[in-house]
């Protein structure tokens, strides 16, 4: 992989990021989120390290459901159950591990799982592939 979160390819890769983004669409499920993730292939990737740009995705962020995804990916993660302000605000090795985690950490191949349905959405070469059958819609 190479610098600012693309692979050597050039195609962006999910990151768990973009994982807390995302929920299923399938028409009638209310159960949309969090995805769990079955990852084949798991890469790092460093870029640079932005303490405020974490500080502004925080709030944004449904930290459980970050934590237990990641844990489920980087086995010897260790994020907080909770984080405070003061961690946010100065404590440089949460901010390093939170950084680690949320954007040095992509799913290369595996698929994403819809909580309610069990319907597999395939990543594939770093994307995952959202796209609903028809009588999905």
């Amino acid at each position: 992989p190479g610098p600012r979160g693309r692979s050597a390819r050039g195609a962006a890769t999910m990151k768990l990021l973009t994982h807390n983004l995302l929920e299923c669409h399938i028409k009638g499920v209310t159960n949309k989120y969090p995805f769990k993730v079955e990852a084949s292939q798991v890469e790092t990737c460093e870029c640079d390290f932005n303490p405020d740009f974490l500080r502004r995705m925080y709030p944004k962020l449904d930290w459980k459901a970050f934590r237990e995804t990641a844990e489920g990916l980087v086995p010897d993660t260790q994020l907080p159950e909770s984080v405070s302000e003061d961690m946010l605000k100065s404590d440089e090795g949460f901010l390093r591990s939170f950084h680690h985690v949320l954007l040095e950490v992509e799913v290369e191949e595996g698929a994403l799982i819809c909580p309610e349905t069990g319907r597999r959405f395939p990543i594939s070469k770093g994307i995952p592939n959202l796209l609903l059958n028809e009588d999905e819609c």
